[in-house]
């Protein structure tokens, strides 16, 4: 899969040095990764969360923060859109 949206991450990697390290391990996996449906996302991160419109939330650090992203499973390209903390989380507004 080809990631989209790294200054989302970048930004967010410089504030939260805690995650730093999950979200360069999660980075390097999108790129190795091969998803053509949810259910290869779900096996391979059982607790994601899969939404409408091929969007899928990551739980990082333990669930302390949210990453959203969207997957083009025919285009092979996951895009970041937002990641924050649990509790902003739930104030997001996903279509």
């Amino acid at each position: 899969m080809r990631l989209l949206g790294k200054e989302i991450l970048y930004k967010f990697k410089q504030q939260h040095a805690d995650a730093r390290s999950q979200i360069e391990s999660w980075e390097s996996e999108i790129g190795a990764a091969k998803w053509s449906a949810p259910q290869d996302v779900k096996n391979k991160y059982p607790k994601a969360s899969l939404l409408k419109n091929q969007q899928v939330i990551f739980n990082i650090c333990g669930n302390k923060y949210r990453l959203l992203v969207l997957v083009n499973y025919k285009s092979q390209i996951v895009l970041a859109q937002k990641i924050d903390s649990h509790n902003k989380y739930d104030n997001w507004d996903i279509e």
